[in-house]
Formats: C-alpha cells, structure tokens, sequence
C-alpha cells in the first residue's frame, strides 16, 4: 500500500478519510493537534487516540518525509536547514530572529528555473515542485527544531518561484493560516514572486489577507531583462498594471525588494526612476544590499551608494526600509547552503 504525507491534507480531507474507514471525524481535530500544536512525529504516541485508529494511521501515512542533512547558526541568531527529498533532490529553510518576532523562510520549489541574476537558487538548475506537504514539512521543522521559540511570521521567499507552484503553494498557506492548523495570521504570512502577472491576477481573487512581495530590483526592462530574465515575458509596465490591480481587488498594500547590486542598479538615477515609476502604487520599498555570489560576480554597493539611494527615496515620498544583512557569515541567501553541499 502507498502511505501518504498526512500534512498534505487539510481537516476536511482527514476527516473524510476517517469516515471512509468507519472512524469518527472528531479524530481529525486530534490528529491534527498532536502534530501542529505538540510537535509529534509519530502515530504511536497519540495517546488520545483509539489503537485501532493509530494502526491504520500507520498503514496509510507518514508524517516527517525530510531528511535533516545540515544545520547552520549565524553570530547573528539565523539558522540555516538543507534537507534532502525522498527523490535525492535537496531544499532549505531558514529562521531569522529579531526583539519582537521569529521569521521562519521557507522554500516551495528544489531548486529554481528563473535565473535571478543575484540568486544562487538556480545555478545548479531546476529539479522539481514541492509538494504541499514538504513545504508544512519545513515549516514544522523550524517549528520543532526552536520549541521555546515561536515561528511569528512566515515567508514564501527560499528557493523556487512560489506562484510556479501555485496549487501546492496556496494549500500549504491555507493549512499553515487555519486555526487547527499552524495558526499564523495572514497578516504575517508574505508571498514573494519575481513577477508571474498571471498568478498575481489569480491570488487577487483568493480573499487572503496575506502579504504580497515583488521582486523587483530594476526600474526599467533594459536593466531588469538583465538580471531577472522573466522581465522579457512579463515587461516592467505589464507587471506594474498588475500590481494596481492587486492593490484595488485586495485593499492591500504591496512590498516590492529591491536588491541594490553595486555598477547595475544603485546609483542616484536609478533610485530616480524608481521613485517615479512606484509613485502611483500603494506600496513599501525593502531595500536590500545584494549577498555577494562569487559564481554571479556581483557584489553589495557601498555605504554611502546605499543610503543615498534610499535618501532619495525618502525625500520622493516613497515608504523605504533597509534591510538588515542576515547570516552572511553562513551563506543564508537562497540557494547558497544547497549549491556548497551539491557541489561537493
């Protein structure tokens, strides 16, 4: 018989699948209590539940499918796990603490086909979708591995184009958001795209509250096309339509990143086009000083290059934030961990 990943389903299908088997459904909410709310990794220890039940939970599931292959800790609190699929294929999750929150990032996709100039996500190319229940795996891996810490926030943003994997994606939010489930708010789940215009359109109808993150990083097609390839199937303008539309469907605001990558897209004029070009939009800007990725021969400006951009941002009217460099000292950018352990 093939077992399935129990973390795939929401309430409703296990409590279906119950039934199937002549079960009360009021298991469902136990089940899903010992896994999301304690932690439990196997059947067996569900003490609540009938002994025949647990049996046939056995028969016809697993809970943990990763394989944990490696942890990193930053001076600066980021924790970085590389796992490895069923299939061989490998993926990352990170956790980012700060004073008053815990940001677990986690991936959707191994690997990545999109070839991010700055990213190290798709150097060694694009293996495959997460299934929905890997991507709870991850999340409750981050959960399990910080018990005294709990997961705030989380963000679609590690390997791989979320809205490439749309379905699989939108099932893991909808499990991760509901209260049986993992239970963090909407509000502090983000989304990131480097801007796939059709699953923009599709999550607008969707009545989520989630945030939603733009990768950006240009401010206009010449240099975009550059570093983001995806630029040439859905130009700069396009994606910016877009983007209003999102805004006038959901009443939310959207973040776009920028990752200010020093001789392309960091000086004065560029901050100059950006401010334009985002004046309309109800939106933040998230700037970032690129992670150096010594197979992309690219590097993060100066000090001075930086805070003059965003100094012109500021003075356009345009809401700006800095980020912060996290984990440099253990490579926590996307991809990184996975490329050095593949490429051994």
């Amino acid at each position: 018989m093939h077992k399935k990943n129990i973390n795939g389903l929401t309430l409703k299908e296990l409590e279906g699948f119950l039934t199937d088997l002549q079960q009360e459904s009021f298991h469902a909410r136990q089940i899903f209590s010992w896994i999301y709310k304690k932690g439990v990794g196997d059947f067996g220890s569900m003490s609540d539940l009938p002994l025949g039940l647990r049996r046939l939970l056995r028969e016809n599931f697993y809970i943990f499918d990763l394989k944990f292959i490696k942890l990193l800790r930053s001076k600066d609190g980021t924790e970085k796990l590389l796992f490895e699929l069923h299939d061989g294929n490998f993926t990352e999750a990170v956790t980012i603490p700060t004073e008053k929150r815990i940001t677990g990032c986690i991936s959707t996709q191994a690997g990545c086909k999109f070839s991010c100039r700055f990213c190290a996500s798709g150097l060694l190319g694009f293996k495959r979708n997460l299934t929905c229940a890997e991507m709870i795996e991850e999340v409750l891996y981050l959960k399990n591995n910080n018990p005294d810490r709990k997961i705030t926030h989380l963000v679609f943003m590690g390997m791989g184009e979320p809205l490439d994997n749309y379905d699989n994606m939108l099932g893991a939010v909808r499990i991760i958001n509901s209260s049986e489930g993992l239970k963090i708010g909407a509000r502090r789940i983000t989304i990131s795209t480097c801007g796939i215009i059709p699953g923009i359109r599709r999550l607008a109808e969707e009545g989520l509250q989630i945030e939603l993150s733009i990768s950006l990083h240009a401010a206009d097609d010449k240099i975009r096309s550059r570093i983001m390839p995806i630029n040439k199937t859905y130009p700069l303008e396009d994606l910016l339509n877009a983007c209003g539309e999102y805004i006038k469907k959901t009443n939310r605001q959207i973040t776009f990143e920028y990752v200010l990558i020093k001789d392309i897209n960091s000086d004065l004029q560029n901050a100059k086009k950006l401010s334009i070009i985002l004046k309309p939009l109800n939106c933040k800007v998230n700037l970032i000083p690129v992670n150096v990725v010594k197979e992309q021969n690219i590097e993060p400006p100066n000090k001075s290059e930086i805070l003059a951009f965003k100094d012109h941002l500021v003075k356009s009217g345009v809401n700006v934030t800095l980020r912060r460099p996290r984990g440099q000292d253990i490579e926590a950018a996307c991809g990184q961990l996975r490329l050095r352990y593949e490429k051994k």
